[in-house]
């Protein structure tokens, strides 16, 4: 199938600026050319396509989504044996949104393989996904890593079982070996198929918020080894200046929410590192509108690691360092949303501020780098040829060149004049094909709306839920239920 792209502005993220006056010629799936329309070949039977007024620029990527996180107790029981329709769901929504290539940094490996692969052979339509599987070091859902609260409460049949589709045996046992062992370990797992390497540089969360180191230096550098000895690109998830600076001094390709350290900001050296070792940053920033209501809901604690995070985040823009849109994007259901523990927290920000939206997300990010100084170039960068870059894809995808996957965007409004025309999408075009956005998602689940309520709910009344509180402890009774 040929199809010609004609009266748009190009923004190719090679120029330094828009380009008008110029088609782009896509063929079985490719760009074939990008010149003046009479100026080129046109086979016959190709279809044109007529954006005038429009621009055009290249796919749009996310170096950090996690197409299954809503990895809460229930939604693993409810959908136990459909966790691939779920990362479906979720790639389709990423589609639609105009990333046509993410890549998963955390999930089921086994699930996220098979529907990769179903979406390369063009069986099932949605982003492109290249997936790490586990995180190295991490344990599972149901484990003090993430959730520690059910072990206990689900059987232990079915929570080491959630844990092993997760870990495998690549989880925080490796902590306990040698870098020769660990090394081992690391290249069995990845003899599995998958298709980088993240490992983890600091712990996850925990008492001490992350400040725990995970592997050694020698380990660290063990486990980049074997990534690149497999032809892969490494990276860690790091949340301290010395986590982030061990993963950038082992050779990482990129480190994950680098701008996250703690209450601590990152020392210049450790800046400066970035641009001397060819490391990508990865920036996790919110809006300063974003930044005004979360401070409402969080502690002081969570503040002060915050009020350093968009530090380091100007910082980094400032550094040289070549940085990476991500944003932690996944969906999470409806009833999960109205949670306290997701209300109180970045997660439950408004979806207009809401940085870890997989639908909405990534425009969050564009305008929150906005304000804290990226050019608008930079920007498209950021979305498009840096991660190409950082993942060693970008023979083929980053850029809009001869030669390379044909993925667009085509935009309403210029995004070079204001980062919130990223918003305005019109079209998008993958592997040289429109995307019926409308059509999306075929099946949905996580995002389809709550069921109305049981008859029976009309009639519930709550022990507890109203009028004047009950006489007892108050370390006993609060009245939540």
């Amino acid at each position: 199938m040929s199809l010609l792209l004609t009266g748009a502005t190009v923004i190719d993220g090679v120029a330094d600026k828009g380009i008008d006056g110029r088609a782009i010629l896509i063929e079985n799936g490719r760009i074939t050319a990008i010149d003046r329309p009479d100026a080129l070949t046109v086979p016959a039977g190709t279809e044109t396509l007529d954006y005038s007024g429009k621009f055009l620029i290249p796919g749009l990527m996310n170096a950090n989504v996690h197409l299954l996180v809503n990895v809460m107790l229930e939604t693993l029981v409810r959908y136990e044996g459909r966790y691939e329709d779920l990362i479906a769901e979720a790639a389709q929504v990423a589609l639609k949104g105009g990333m046509t290539t993410v890549f998963d940094t955390w999930g089921p490996r086994r699930a996220l393989m098979a529907v990769r692969d179903r979406i390369d052979r063009g069986e099932t339509p949605g982003s492109r996904i290249r997936c790490a599987g586990n995180i190295v070091g991490f344990d599972g859902p149901f484990s003090d890593d993430f959730d520690k609260r059910i072990p206990g409460v689900g059987s232990s049949h079915f929570v080491d079982r959630i844990n092993a589709t997760w870990v495998e045996n690549v989880g925080r046992h490796l902590m306990w070996l040698t870098p020769d062992e660990v090394g081992k370990e690391v290249r069995a797992y990845l003899e599995r198929g998958v298709d980088f390497v993240k490992y983890a540089s600091n712990e996850h969360g925990g008492a001490s918020a992350g400040a725990f180191i995970a592997f050694s230096e020698r380990t660290q550098r063990v486990i980049v080894e074997e990534a690149h000895r497999a032809g892969l690109t490494a990276q860690a998830h790091t949340s301290s200046v010395e986590g982030l600076r061990m993963a950038i001094e082992a050779g990482c390709d990129l480190v994950q929410h680098a701008n996250t350290t703690g209450p601590t900001e990152i020392p210049r050296e450790t800046l400066e590192l970035f641009a001397e070792k060819n490391c990508g940053a990865v920036i996790f920033p919110l809006t300063d509108n974003g930044f005004k209501i979360l401070k409402e809901s969080i502690s002081d604690p969570e503040w002060t690691i915050w009020k350093a995070s968009d530090v380091n985040a100007r910082n980094l823009v400032d550094s040289g360092a070549s940085i990476l849109l991500a944003n932690d994007g996944g969906i999470l259901a409806p009833e999960v949303m109205s949670e306290p523990m997701v209300k109180g927290t970045w997660n439950g920000l408004p979806e207009e501020e809401g940085l870890n939206r997989l639908a909405t997300g990534h425009f969050v990010w564009l305008r929150a780098m906005e304000e804290k100084g990226m050019s608008p170039m930079a920007l498209l960068h950021a979305a498009t040829r840096n991660i190409a870059r950082a993942y060693h894809v970008d023979d083929d995808l980053g850029t809009l060149e001869a030669g390379k996957i044909a993925d667009v965007v085509v935009l309403d409004q210029d995004p070079l004049k204001g980062a919130k025309n990223y918003q305005s999408v019109h079209a998008v075009i993958k592997d040289g094909a429109v995307v019926d956005r409308d059509a999306l998602p075929e099946q949905p689940l996580l995002t389809a709306d709550l069921p109305p309520a049981l008859e029976e709910e009309t009639h519930y009344k709550r022990a507890l839920h109203h009028g004047a509180r009950l006489p007892g402890c108050p370390s006993c009774l609060n009245g939540s239920h």
